[in-house]
């Protein structure tokens, strides 16, 4: 465990006696005998970190965001690849069970053609430092709405608003475009009377509702929609061929069993299984990536008064 705060070490070292604390960083990269290190610090030392580790020949699993420009992001990818080490990135909700199952009832077309999905992601605090609402939060939220519309995003466009007075967005409305006219729209905020962590998947037949703080219906399908039906005739007058009236429909609630366990104990165990050849990583270099490049163009946006911008 490497920590610079001495309070933390004197902690973990008397939690975790058996593992070895360090407050040097040199010492866990010339370390011969460690395979692979989780970067779990600021995501403005990502880069450095990630590509010193891959550099002395680590395998390194890097937490959300990758990095906090396309630029660093695309070194780190590159820099795995000429290593040839694995190079994971902490999308930790591609590995919850919850989320995995919206996905499979999307691809068994349950819910008909996926028009739109949102995300909230508030609550009050943790308000950081070294980077801004978004790329604090969204992350996640970007890799779900990537993950469960299965294709590359096409433009993202932001708003963000700076009420605490600070030099970074606490609140930040994101808007993100795939192809088919899909959409994805996220609401995050570290400055919110409730803890909410959602996501609402719309389809033309059904609807489902994804709620990370439910206990024990963490995944709802609710047959919801409208209908298009001709418009019948009146006793003034036939209604023109080819005219429709659209009609609202409300059906049952079905709550689908998830064998749920820990996200993030799936996400390090698939690590692991990378780093000894049994399994390619789910969340590679490119996955990270290609959040890292829709907050940025998010990012270019929110500076430019709202405009989308193209994110390939």
């Amino acid at each position: 465990m490497c920590e610079l705060d001495a309070r933390r070490v004197a902690e973990i070292a008397r939690q975790y006696p058996n593992v070895s604390v360090t407050q040097s960083f040199d010492d866990v990269v010339g370390d011969p005998s460690i395979d692979g290190l989780i970067l779990a610090t600021p995501a403005s030392t990502h880069a450095d970190m990630a590509i010193r580790a891959l550099d002395a020949g680590k395998h390194v699993l890097v937490e959300k965001p990758l990095s906090l420009t396309v630029e660093e992001g695309a070194r780190i990818v590159a820099e795995a690849e000429r290593c040839g080490r694995v190079l994971l990135v902490g999308h930790t909700f591609e590995y919850n069970a919850a989320v995995r199952k919206v996905r499979e009832l999307i691809a068994a077309g349950d819910i008909g053609e996926l028009y739109y999905l949102y995300s909230q992601r508030v609550n009050l605090g943790r308000v950081r430092n070294d980077c801004n609402a978004m790329w604090s939060l969204a992350p996640h939220d970007v890799s779900i709405a990537n993950f469960l519309i299965g294709e590359p995003p096409i433009w993202a466009s932001a708003t963000g608003h700076r009420f605490l007075e600070n030099d970074r967005e606490d609140v930040v409305f994101l808007n993100i475009g795939y192809p088919g006219g899909r959409i994805a729209h996220v609401h995050v905020s570290w400055l919110d009377p409730n803890k909410i962590r959602r996501t609402t998947v719309v389809g033309s037949e059904k609807m489902i509702v994804y709620d990370e703080l439910s206990a024990n219906a963490k995944v709802q399908v609710f047959d919801k929609g409208v209908s298009k039906v001709p418009l019948q005739g009146s006793d003034y007058a036939a209604p023109p061929f080819g005219e429709f009236q659209f009609q609202t429909r409300t059906g049952d609630i079905w709550i689908p069993n998830v064998d749920f366990a820990e996200p993030l104990r799936a996400e390090i165990a698939h690590f692991v299984d990378c780093i000894n050849g049994r399994a390619e990583p789910l969340t590679d270099g490119h996955n990270g990536l290609a959040v890292v490049r829709v907050l940025a163009a998010a990012q270019e946006s929110m500076e430019n008064g709202g405009t989308p911008v193209d994110v390939r």
